[in-house]
């Protein structure tokens, strides 16, 4: 599965600007191949920041330029993508741990923590209701 990666040339300016929406994070270029290089690495700089511990040497953050423009975002490891997208929108709302968890209706926030902290994978499903009690006025896309 992959993150939806945009690219666009700044009409006002001689920039590209790249954004994946999901994780909350954008980021710019004097070129679309200097953009897209920016943003692989503002991603990789926010999993190190959250994940560390768990990127192991064979960790790659990939970004793939498919037909049509279209973009994609991936890792060997998606549980850490999407537990850093989780955080990004969990932040994004304003919300804590234990916010998320009321939504989810747990008594433990450990439940949900578990998730955002990357120790566990979750169902797609399961996935989609995590996303929108992390953050319940947005609905990210996810392309697989």
């Amino acid at each position: 599965m992959e993150l939806e990666v945009k690219v666009w040339k700044d009409p006002d300016s001689t920039w590209w600007l790249v954004e994946v929406s999901f994780l909350d994070v954008m980021t710019q270029g004097r070129t679309r191949k200097e953009a897209l290089e920016m943003i692989e690495d503002a991603v990789l700089e926010l999993l190190k920041d959250s994940y560390e511990d768990q990127l192991g040497n064979r960790f790659k953050l990939t970004v793939t330029l498919y037909n049509d423009g279209i973009i994609g975002m991936g890792a060997t490891d998606e549980k850490l993508l999407f537990a850093l997208g989780l955080k990004r929108q969990r932040l994004r709302s304003g919300s804590t741990i234990r916010d998320v968890a009321k939504r989810l209706k747990s008594k433990s926030p450990n439940s949900y923590a578990r998730y955002e902290r990357a120790w566990v994978r979750p169902s797609l499903e399961k996935y989609a209701e995590l996303l929108h009690a992390a953050n319940p006025t947005r609905r990210p896309l996810l392309v697989s």
